[in-house]
């Protein structure tokens, strides 16, 4: 028997839509305009940065690349995602760099496998906050 209460399954949700956790991977020269785009955008950011990330890619062949960027990440409703993906590639970004998860999911999980676009070379991705250091 648990002391914990059980973990909600519905998605948190509010009158912009469902809370969502939104993560921007780019490369750090790149990072002061990425925070102008995201100054841009109607509704507040308040983002956690973290620069000794990566992003591990895994090949049909069970071989992964992990490729060091600077994770940008932030708390947004769903209904605010088009004119944050608008900001983005007004300020030159792709708009699908902002990989979207359900909070209560982002949460819970330390890493969550992303869906390859349509063409990529790799089969699955995943994003990690904190690089891992070969000495531990």
């Amino acid at each position: 028997m648990s002391v914990w209460p059980p973990t909600p399954t519905a998605p948190l949700a509010g009158a912009g839509g469902v809370l969502v956790s939104v993560s921007i991977d780019v490369e750090a020269r790149d990072l002061e305009s990425l925070l102008e785009a995201l100054a841009r955008v109607s509704f507040p950011v308040n983002p956690q940065i973290y620069h000794e990330a990566a992003m591990i890619y895994v090949y049909p062949d069970g071989r992964q690349e992990t490729r060091p960027v600077t994770l940008v990440e932030f708390p947004a409703y769903s209904g605010q995602l088009e004119e944050l993906r608008a900001a983005l590639a007004a300020f030159g970004f792709d708009p699908e760099r902002a990989q979207v998860n359900d909070m209560l999911s982002d949460i819970h999980a330390e890493l969550q496998a992303e869906t390859p676009p349509p063409g990529a070379d790799y089969a699955v991705r995943y994003r990690r906050k904190r690089r891992v250091s070969a000495a531990g």
